[in-house]
């Protein structure tokens, strides 16, 4: 491939048609049609594929910030690293991540008895409204989820800050302004990406219970699974 950034922008549209494609046309139909329903198994399979994508994503993110740490701070060593093998075990690493967290999310949820009110007060099958209808204590699940979710947040966001950390330590010790403007041109778009995605998911998942609204966690969730996958490519574009 052209370069692993390019390849690593070609994974990200990927991803971003995948988890957005669990969710919107389920929407669009619901607002045309009058029957809003969806079976149970519709709900499983809806809930495991997003979580695979978006878990995915977010490790991917930290795979690009370690790329750029790697074309800044250490250019004669890119080549050898960054190579072919390289990129794609990353990108497998952040589905196999994926799966293993979406494996663990759904069987979380769904171990719990759904016997109650059976109205998911979102407009797809996410986690913390299924919670809601479960008719057993979810305390411990919450905790599953609170504890997951900040791992698979947390770790990646711990990664791309320590990397971008560097790269700015690295882009202001640079003689030319040129190549400063360059570096951060490369740096500047995904980082605002990052932080849009990091700062919907941290603040859809990664809060008590009880401190959002349903109706602020449906916008929230708007961003990330519509908003965000049709920026993205507006984003990465800036630094072309």
């Amino acid at each position: 491939f052209h370069s692993p950034m390019y390849f690593f922008l070609s994974v990200l549209s990927f991803l971003d048609i995948c988890y957005s494609s669990v969710v919107t046309p389920k929407l669009l139909v619901n607002f045309m049609a009058s029957d809003k329903s969806i079976s149970f198994k519709g709900c499983v399979v809806q809930l495991t594929f997003f979580v695979v994508h978006v878990t995915a994503e977010s490790f991917l993110l930290a795979s690009m910030a370690y790329d750029r740490f790697m074309a800044i701070c250490r250019p004669l060593h890119y080549s050898s690293v960054m190579t072919t093998g390289t990129c794609l075990q990353l990108v497998a690493a952040s589905y196999a991540l994926g799966g293993v967290n979406s494996a663990l999310q759904t069987g979380n949820v769904f171990a719990l008895p759904f016997c109650g009110p059976n109205q998911v007060t979102h407009y797809f099958c996410d986690i913390p409204p299924l919670l809601h209808l479960a008719c057993a204590d979810t305390a411990t699940a919450r905790v599953v989820l609170y504890i997951l979710s900040s791992l698979v947040t947390l770790v990646p966001a711990a990664v791309i800050l320590t990397s971008y950390s560097l790269v700015l330590v690295a882009i202001g010790r640079m003689r030319s302004a040129a190549g400063r403007e360059k570096a951060l041109s490369t740096c500047a778009s995904h980082f605002l990406a990052i932080t849009i995605f990091y700062g919907t998911v941290v603040f859809t998942y990664v809060q008590p219970h009880g401190f959002t609204s349903d109706t602020s966690d449906q916008v929230v969730s708007v961003f990330y699974t519509i908003v965000i996958p049709m920026l993205n490519p507006f984003i990465y574009s800036f630094r072309n």
